[in-house]
């Protein structure tokens, strides 16, 4: 069928509050990842479960692939013809407090969940980010700030709506095989509507940021310094490294213009006392340029980290390790730092604890102990350079690598190599040559 006819064609059983509109009507496709063009054939803004099932019916009859689209944030690639189906509009969320449970609608952000859990005491599984989509974020496991002590945020789904390829809305628990298949596993199995997950009791807990400058303490000593701290660390307390380069722009606060700052991030559930106690061998390094380490709301937790919240252009990918090669880190920070002469933002995650323990879902390497995540913003150049770059850190991570991260690779949609662990990567493909022969969500 030509565009103009598919332009033309009506989409059955969309309701009143769906939008249909053509891309050219739309400017705000992208979403928060920049990098790619999005020129869909269709698209389709839901309002609700239903109009998901009819997009989907109808994209299955006119041979259109479907990609899926809540914040944009983990976009793998330009998105040429098909069906782009918008969910961000289905962003309701209700907490139980009794039951500890939040139903998330597939189109809502953490810092809604977290917003909505707050009075009653209890927090989400949430990453570092509150504008990142949920179901996104749970579909590739999610690695939250308190990974340590309650494992991944796929191991407290309780249960999720997920429409498939032949536009049925199925009610999945842990005790149905494709609720296993979806969490960890679940891009291109097909589209999530809502989830029912767990929260925990977590009205406070001590945080933040520790930043040094990487001209006055030395990033190689630093990182050995972190590595020997996190071998007694409880599983409490969950923790990053990050490096990066910050550019020069008057719009930063001054002491990070244009500085190589090196910044260990914590989230430590237990009493501030305690945290001040496990903290103070880092506070040994060096000076600091800034320590934000307190006690404060979980609410306010999306403050430990601080990530940006402004759309733009990136490339990334995350590297699982099974141990932890000093030499070779610092090898990937001398890669990425000062001279690689363009932005590069490494961060080093320590794993283990609850993130180790199993669960019935599909996060595939849970035997890691650490996770290497390397995002590169994007210039007039593309991609080109900057997977260069990374492949010279891949290269030297090469012999402690497990596998990469689903979450973390940002770019590169038809690179699946080491995603999956061969069983996993098996098992999931014979789920998606089930319920998807057609390929619809190549894109999901």
């Amino acid at each position: 069928m030509s565009d103009a006819s598919l332009s033309d064609a009506q989409i059955t059983g969309l309701t009143d509050a769906a939008v249909l509109t053509d891309h050219a009507d739309l400017a705000d496709l992208a979403g928060f990842q920049t990098a790619f063009p999005v020129r869909p054939d269709r698209v389709v803004e839901a309002a609700g479960p239903d109009d998901v099932r009819a997009a989907v019916r109808y994209a299955a009859a006119h041979g259109l692939t479907v990609t899926v689209q809540s914040t944009g944030h983990g976009r793998g690639g330009p998105v040429e013809g098909g069906l782009l189906l918008l969910t961000r509009r289905m962003d309701e969320v209700v907490v139980d407090p009794a039951a500890r449970t939040a139903r998330v609608g597939a189109g809502a952000r953490w810092g809604q969940v977290v917003e909505a859990a707050a009075p009653h005491g209890l927090a989400p599984l949430n990453g570092s980010s509150p504008g990142v989509g949920v179901a996104g974020y749970l579909l590739g496991g999610g690695l939250g700030i308190l990974g340590r002590t309650y494992g991944w945020a796929a191991d407290h789904v309780r249960a999720l709506d997920l429409v498939t390829a032949d536009g049925t809305l199925r009610r999945l628990t842990p005790r149905d095989e494709l609720f296993g298949a979806v969490l960890g596993g679940g891009h291109g199995l097909g589209v999530v509507t809502s989830v029912e997950v767990g929260l925990v009791p977590a009205a406070r807990l001590y945080g933040g940021s520790l930043a040094f400058d990487g001209a006055v303490v030395d990033p190689a000593a630093l990182l050995r310094t972190y590595a020997r701290w996190t071998a007694e660390l409880p599983r409490t307390l969950t923790s990053s490294l990050a490096a990066l380069v910050y550019p020069d722009l008057p719009a930063l606060p001054p002491h990070l213009r244009g500085r190589y700052v090196l910044s260990v991030r914590v989230a430590f559930t237990g009493d501030a006392s305690e945290g001040e106690r496990l903290v103070a061998p880092l506070r040994e390094a060096g000076p600091a340029l800034s320590d934000s380490l307190r006690e404060l709301p979980y609410a306010e937790s999306h403050t430990i980290h601080a990530d940006p919240d402004v759309p733009h252009a990136y490339w990334g990918d995350g590297l699982l390790l099974d141990a932890l090669d000093p030499d070779a880190l610092a090898e990937v920070l001398w890669l990425t730092g000062p001279q690689a002469g363009r932005m590069a933002v490494v961060q080093l995650n320590h794993l283990g604890g609850a993130l180790g323990e199993g669960a019935p879902n599909s996060v595939p390497y849970r035997e890691a102990a650490w996770l290497v995540r390397a995002l590169y913003p994007l210039d007039a150049e593309g991609p080109a350079p900057v997977r260069r770059l990374h492949a010279r850190v891949a290269e030297v991570l090469a012999p402690r690598t497990l596998g990469r991260a689903v979450n973390f690779a940002f770019g590169d949609r038809e690179r699946r190599e080491g995603l999956y662990d061969a069983g996993t990567a098996k098992r999931l493909a014979a789920v998606k040559r089930e319920l998807d022969p057609a390929n619809l969500f190549e894109r999901a």
